[in-house]
């Protein structure tokens, strides 16, 4: 026998309803669930801003001997 998909159609409220009826353990994997799902969606959002055209590993450098030289300049005078 072929397993059948079904889709439901529910609004937040009657989701809502539903989780509420979940014993404790299947809640608390329900929330572990929503909580990967919100962390990676947060995370590519955070890597997506800092993606740029604009960076080449040239400037990168310069700017890594720009702030190791005014490092070294204020461990000099100390």
């Amino acid at each position: 026998m072929t397993p059948a998909n079904y889709q439901l159609y529910l609004n937040f409220e009657q989701i809502l309803a539903l989780v509420k009826q979940l014993p404790y353990p299947e809640k608390l994997q329900l929330s572990q669930e929503l909580e990967k799902e919100t962390l990676n969606n947060k995370l590519t959002a955070l890597l997506e801003s800092f993606k740029t055209d604009e960076l080449s590993l040239e400037t990168i450098e310069q700017e890594v001997e720009a702030v190791r030289s005014e490092i070294h300049a204020r461990n000099t005078t100390n």
